[in-house]
């Protein structure tokens, strides 16, 4: 969809109404696109009655559309960043990931961001292919730009078969990831967040790191509890600074 004055900021989502199907049903999606970008884009799962209408009407015609925006993140005030999204809950970081590739194509001083942890935990990777896609894509444009470092994917897969695991053994010393087609290697399991915390910690002894979260409450609990305990009394050494938004 066209922007046609439309203002953005990464991390935003927009509250959705079609009156075609109904003039008093609004519907939260999250914004896909970058700032940077001429179009705004959203990804929509079907999954339910209103969802099942509104692809219906988008087939059939142009539906009218009436978008609110919600609060921005605030993540490039940091010279850190752990991105943390759970299944579905990426879908906001595909918006910042993109921007942060804009900005450094366009050499943006204002960029304070140095490092980024991007942590996703997944039982499918298969459903969300077009965010494998933008991974990869941008993996491999950062690596061009000779800033391959600057992003560190940390992918976990929580549920997989037995076809699934041959295949990563098979191939475990190839340099690309089988199962997401990435330089990263793809992690069975959960993340251990007392492990990942301390390592980020002491690669950045004196950085403040902002922690952004999509995801569950429970989860949510812990990541905060990791923040303060992996924050130092000391004001010249690291502090985490827990932001979230929970599905």
């Amino acid at each position: 969809m066209q922007k046609k004055g439309f203002c953005m900021e990464v991390g935003q989502y927009i509250f959705v109404n079609c009156p075609t199907i109904s003039p008093l049903e609004w519907h939260p999606f999250t914004l896909t696109s970058a700032p940077e970008e001429d179009f705004f884009f959203i990804h929509i799962q079907v999954a339910g009655d209103w969802t099942e209408h509104l692809i219906d009407t988008i087939q059939l015609e142009t539906p009218r559309w009436m978008v609110p925006l919600a609060q921005p993140a605030k993540m490039f005030q940091y010279e850190v960043a752990m991105l943390v999204g759970v299944g579905i809950g990426v879908t906001p970081f595909a918006s910042i990931l993109k921007s942060i590739w804009y900005k450094f194509q366009q050499a943006d001083q204002t960029l304070k961001t140095k490092k980024i942890y991007f942590y996703w935990l997944c039982w499918d990777t298969g459903a969300f292919a077009w965010f494998n896609d933008l991974l990869a894509s941008l993996e491999q444009k950062m690596a061009e730009l000779g800033k391959a470092d600057f992003l560190t994917y940390c992918l976990f897969l929580t549920c997989w078969d037995t076809s699934i695991a041959n295949n990563v053994a098979l191939h475990f010393d190839t340099a690309m990831d089988t199962v997401m087609g990435l330089r990263h290697k793809t992690i069975f399991g959960r993340p251990m967040w007392n492990m990942e915390f301390a390592a980020v910690a002491a690669a950045h002894p004196r950085s403040v790191v902002g922690v952004f979260f999509y995801g569950p409450e429970a989860l949510a609990k812990s990541l905060q509890k990791s923040c303060h305990q992996h924050s130092s009394l000391d004001p010249r050494k690291v502090k985490f600074y827990f932001n979230k938004e929970i599905f």
